[in-house]
């Protein structure tokens, strides 16, 4: 009786140790997946960085650019109205004193 059961744990044991060995390969494949997935996260991250950055900068040029737009834009329109303004004033005092009247606008 001893045989059959000698023979049976030696299976088992044989069994075992294939497992174990595919086991092992599994676990050497899973790290090394762990590996390559955390060197492209990290590039993942670095390129992001990057892009944040390039992005970043494009758009606070182009915000100073628009600030610079804006700035020439009102001091143009400013200046043309104070001109307008002045105009309009000499104007009316020209008028008053020629006593023209140009139909009840003023």
């Amino acid at each position: 009786m001893t045989e059959p059961e000698n023979i049976v744990l030696q299976l088992l044991r044989e069994m075992r140790a294939e497992m174990n060995s595919e086991f092992a390969d599994v676990r050497s494949g899973v790290q090394s997946l762990r590996a390559d997935v955390a060197s492209d996260l990290h590039s993942l991250r670095a390129d992001m960085a990057s892009d944040l950055l390039t992005t970043e900068k494009r758009l606070a040029e182009q915000i100073v650019g628009l600030r610079r737009a804006v700035m020439e834009y009102h001091s143009s329109a400013i200046g043309h109205g104070v001109l307008i303004n002045e105009f309009e004033e000499r104007l009316r005092r020209i008028e008053q004193r020629l006593n023209i009247n140009d139909g009840g606008s003023h």
